[in-house]
């Protein structure tokens, strides 16, 4: 099998099935002129021969290109807190949601490992081997911002560490920055994946960011959703009455931000408060 410069390793590809063998379906991109196996393991009767499907491609242990329809839990030029399966004398084996577990050698360590520990690993090709290998650092790999992103701006972060201010987190696997203790309304934990809001950029380039959209758009995000939420069950005796834990578990709001909320849907004559139930118009 020789690969293709248009098939990316360690992303999502966009191919088409173009043979169909005892093995599994080789898949081709744009060029047609070379092809990666997608073994049986992940092949169901809907694939057939011309359609497209969206796959992972990552190097089998003799190092020929492969795909899967699993989602990684880690990709190129990504970060994740990723689990050590097994050690060896080399490096250190993290589970990847793949069949294949991501190496880190020993050199792009910090500290000791232990199976079952939690270490936050940057996804990278290694130029020598042309391997995806995992590399636990992220501070060579984070820039500052400067006009880089905007206020408001929908961002997708990582939560990778607990101060006394908050929660640290990798922004777009490219940015540093913190979530305030304070701005927080919902169960956030180090490891979770989430969208956030840019809310400041900082003198030193970091990032303050929030769960919630600020200003006029926020209080229309928030309402949408309390009217999701609720018409689950079509009502709730979440009302603003309620103590702010409670708002928080279901809504992930603060009592302020909720309160404001019912209001709006009530005028707008979605929701009806009565008998202490908030119930779906």
């Amino acid at each position: 099998m020789r690969q293709n410069k248009t098939m990316k390793l360690g992303e999502i590809n966009r191919l088409k099935i173009d043979e169909i063998s005892d093995f599994g379906l080789y898949l081709v991109s744009e060029e047609d002129e070379y092809s990666v196996l997608l073994p049986n393991a992940y092949v169901d009767e809907s694939m057939q021969v011309g359609h497209e499907i969206d796959v992972f491609l990552y190097t089998d242990s003799e190092d020929r290109l492969v795909a899967t329809t699993l989602t990684p839990l880690i990709k190129i030029d990504e970060f994740a807190i990723l689990e050590v399966k097994d050690l060896t004398k080399f490096g250190a084996f993290m589970d990847m949601g793949l069949p294949k577990d991501l190496l880190v050698p020993r050199n792009h360590q910090h500290g000791n490992y232990q199976i079952g520990d939690k270490k936050i690993i940057r996804c990278i090709k290694d130029e020598n081997t042309q391997r995806l290998i995992g590399v636990e650092s992220y501070k060579e790999f984070i820039q500052k911002c400067s006009n880089c992103l905007g206020i408001n701006q929908d961002v997708s972060i990582m939560i990778f560490a607990k101060t006394p201010l908050g929660y640290k987190v990798i922004i777009e696997n490219t940015y540093e920055g913190l979530i305030y203790e304070n701005e927080i309304f919902q169960r956030v934990k180090i490891g979770d994946m989430l969208r956030g809001f840019v809310s400041k950029i900082r003198d030193d380039g970091k990032l303050d960011i929030s769960l919630q959209k600020i200003g006029v758009q926020h209080g229309q995000t928030n309402s949408k959703k309390v009217l999701d939420i609720i018409s689950k069950t079509g009502s709730t005796n979440i009302t603003s009455k309620s103590t702010p834990a409670q708002i928080s578990s279901i809504f992930g709001l603060s009592k302020k931000a909720y309160k404001a909320s019912l209001t709006k849907l009530k005028n707008d004559g979605k929701i009806t408060e009565k008998d202490g139930f908030i119930t779906i118009i």
